[in-house]
């Protein structure tokens, strides 16, 4: 009866390493961003030039497709 009760603390040990492991590696994504620092210098521009085209006759090919 004895050697039971420590098998059963043991398991009970092991799901709550379990459980802790689990909980830091779905929190630690959440603290990372809480710690980034973003400014007015980290704005990406970019010189936008009008597309091609190319979107829009795929889409007329994929439709006639069907």
């Amino acid at each position: 009866m004895r050697r039971g009760a420590k098998t059963g603390m043991f398991q009970a040990l092991m799901q709550l390493a379990k459980g802790l492991a689990v909980a830091a590696v779905v929190s630690s994504p959440l603290l990372a961003v809480q710690n980034v620092r973003a400014g007015h210098e980290s704005i990406i521009e970019g010189d936008y030039s009008r597309s091609s085209g190319a979107g829009f006759v795929l889409m007329v090919s994929l439709k006639r497709a069907r």
